[in-house]
């Protein structure tokens, strides 16, 4: 059975949405550049509203532990998800803040995935996304997709999610393709950046719940 994360939720209208599609989990982002960031106010009046069997992950890009701690308890946040951090940063993060830990691994190429053993011990999960452009604003989230079939005979030393470019009209062949049991995604269930459509919630939910 595949299950999903919907990413970047921000109103109450979307996680309704989120919660009645039967999602596994939910990202709250906290890094200002992103369309997507959440003030701590913002964040806890959100968890409030989420049953603790959707988990909570926020979203943070190479986070001070300043940030951290705000975010987890504003959010109760049962995991985080570091994009851009080190294997060592995310091992500390891991053990001073006893939450299950994701690192995301940008993938261009087959070479990308090397990264991936050096999160063995220091991630709970690695996060699969696709490359942004040179220069880009933001890390993930921008609708960027990656070739499904580098991740061809690779060897997964830890549980792993799909992210990139994932939508409604292809989630069931990206889980075909991969294998994939979580699969994640933010700009494919938007009207605009930010901005999320509960019908395209809806329909990405129902994708992979026939996947």
């Amino acid at each position: 059975m595949t299950t999903a994360k919907i990413c970047g939720i921000s109103t109450a209208e979307s996680m309704h949405a989120v919660i009645a599609g039967a999602a596994s989990h939910v990202g709250l982002v906290f890094f200002p550049p992103s369309p997507r960031h959440l003030s701590f106010d913002a964040a806890m009046a959100l968890a409030a509203r989420t049953p603790d069997h959707v988990r909570r992950v926020g979203v943070f890009v190479n986070p001070e532990d300043g940030l951290l701690e705000q975010a987890v308890a504003a959010g109760k946040l049962h995991a985080v998800q570091l994009h851009q951090t080190p294997p060592a940063r995310a091992a500390h993060i891991r053990q001073r803040f006893a939450r299950e830990t994701w690192a995301a691994i940008a993938v261009r190429s087959r070479s990308d995935l090397d990264g991936v053993r050096e999160y063995v011990g220091a991630a709970d999960r690695i996060l699969f996304d696709a490359k942004t452009p040179p220069g880009a604003a933001l890390p993930g989230g921008m609708g960027v997709r990656f070739d499904w079939s580098l991740l061809d005979g690779f060897r997964h030393p830890i549980p792993w999610a799909l992210s990139g470019g994932l939508d409604a009209a292809n989630v069931g062949e990206a889980v075909r393709r991969t294998g994939a049991t979580l699969v994640d995604t933010s700009s494919g269930v938007e009207s605009a950046p930010g901005v999320k459509s509960v019908d395209k919630i809806a329909a990405f939910l129902q994708a992979v719940a026939a996947s």
